[in-house]
């Protein structure tokens, strides 16, 4: 089997970026952003879905972290949809729960070929590492979009910001990697009534 990979060099008046990847890695990431929040979020990502992540930004991050966040998850998500390609015998659909410590994270995905994004639970700036809490939700919007897959979030409970945010990557990475794993069982078809997942 070839790995499933994807490159994305995306250069605006705002970030500049580029972004590597491969779903069918081991874990490994080097990240260069500028805010180690962010990174710590991507690293959950890489480590718990078992892709091989390369991503550096860098952007105008005076006037705040929004452009950089957003359009990393659009580079992200263009990446991220490359390397799945036309979907040929992925499960497609995943879903998974994640605790860390008082905080219950769930997530819901679905390489349909449609991106949208649905997410129930606030995340709030304290504990963030000067990361806007709302920008997480903004992020997996972007990146769901752009990777035209399905995401539901919901944090069922929590308290703490940093460890709602984690945990809701944790899980995503979960839910990316089991819907991304190959059933010998497809026998290399779409996993879709349709026979397309890219239309």
């Amino acid at each position: 089997m070839t790995d499933r990979v994807g490159k994305i060099v995306r250069n605006t008046a705002e970030t500049q970026i580029t972004i590597e990847l491969n779903i069918d890695g081991t874990g490994n990431y080097e990240l260069s952003t500028g805010n180690g929040m962010f990174e710590h979020l991507l690293a959950q990502l890489s480590r718990h879905g078992l892709i091989d992540l390369s991503v550096t930004v860098t952007g105008d991050t005076e006037v705040g972290w929004h452009h950089l966040v957003e359009d990393t998850g659009i580079a992200l998500g263009r990446a991220l949809r490359e390397a799945v390609g036309d979907g040929r015998g992925i499960a497609r659909m995943a879903h998974s729960f994640v605790p860390l410590d008082e905080t219950l994270a769930f997530t819901a995905v679905d390489f349909s070929g449609r991106g949208y994004a649905v997410m129930e639970g606030e995340i709030g700036d304290s504990d963030m590492g000067g990361l806007p809490g709302d920008l997480v939700r903004h992020f997996l919007e972007s990146f769901a979009r752009e990777g035209q897959f399905n995401l539901h979030v919901r944090i069922l409970s929590g308290v703490n910001n940093h460890h709602k945010a984690e945990a809701t990557f944790k899980s995503l990475a979960r839910s990316i990697k089991a819907a991304l794993e190959l059933d010998p069982r497809r026998g290399g078809d779409v996993p879709s009534t349709k026979g397309t997942i890219s239309e």
